[in-house]
């Protein structure tokens, strides 16, 4: 083997960039007819309520993916809501803005000035890199409240289940691919199913009714009623109760509040650039407990 490197040891190459400061991820006379930065913001949120509706784990992860066509060697500089920028600048008069942790970043960012002021400045690769990840664990926006009652009746041969989906985002937002898991009991036979909009069937093969929604409006509620009954088994076993699953995405929503504040591209020929920013929360593992 011989040249086998531990993991954390940066590539030689790397080390080289580190040392003598040279920009071996993008080529020298690049050359684009528009100018154009593409910006998105991708967040994961990950949830976890107990039965009695407790947060037992919420935190959001999330990505800025970037596109750049830009001509030259232009050095940008970007700015997020960061709190701790965002006091320092306005010494507390602004609106407060978001914590974020954990930030790493593509190598072209220059860590000393981001460990000095929090200030992110790069000479950016040419096309599609990941800028950073981040994770947020204060003052999440939940995107969708979900309360539910699930009873088991009648000696073990019924389940009644009761579930109401609020959408806590604007009204001129949307969720699309939304789908709602309710576990049910191994030997369910059947179910009798009622749901205010979208498709719920039961799916024997994920032991659990589905309720498909493809476009949720923000500010809505909705409801699900279900009769669920068993067959009898000759060992009857307490059923483990899985918590409910839950999978959406929101365009142009961040659970944790992050927004992009600036990109800023100097160029000594002076160039104009535009701009385009994208955002959409998904589901991480979303899940309520019943």
């Amino acid at each position: 083997l011989g040249n086998t490197r531990p993991q954390d040891e940066p590539e030689p190459s790397q080390l080289t960039s580190q040392i003598t400061g040279a920009i071996d991820w993008r080529r020298e006379g690049i050359r684009h007819k528009k100018n154009e930065v593409y910006i998105d913001v991708l967040e994961s949120v990950n949830l976890l309520l107990s039965t009695t509706g407790n947060i037992l784990r919420n935190e959001v992860t999330g990505q800025v993916q970037m596109n750049t066509k830009l001509t030259g060697m232009p050095e940008c500089k970007f700015g997020l809501n960061d709190k701790l920028v965002i006091e320092k600048e306005s010494h507390g008069k602004r609106k407060p803005g978001v914590e974020i942790d954990d930030c790493t970043f593509h190598r072209c960012v220059r860590l000393g000035k981001f460990d000095a002021d929090r200030t992110i400045t790069f000479i950016p690769p040419d096309g599609e890199f990941e800028l950073m990840r981040y994770r947020v664990t204060d003052n999440i926006n939940l995107p969708f409240r979900i309360i539910p009652a699930v009873q088991e009746e009648h000696g073990q041969t019924r389940v009644s289940i009761n579930l109401k989906v609020i959408a806590n985002f604007s009204d001129k937002l949307f969720a699309t691919h939304v789908v709602i898991k309710v576990p049910v009991p191994k030997n369910t036979a059947r179910a009798k199913i009622k749901n205010s909009f979208g498709r719920a069937k039961y799916e024997p093969e994920q032991q659990a009714i589905v309720w498909r929604v493809k476009r949720f409006p923000g500010k809505a509620e909705c409801m699900l009623a279900a009769d669920v009954d068993l067959m009898p088994t000759v060992r009857p076993k307490a059923w483990s109760r899985p918590p409910i699953n839950v999978e959406f995405q929101v365009p142009m929503f961040t659970a944790s509040g992050v927004h992009v504040r600036f990109l800023r591209v100097y160029d000594k020929s002076g160039y104009h650039t535009n701009r385009w920013v994208r955002y959409i929360t998904k589901a991480g593992g979303y899940q309520i407990r019943i």
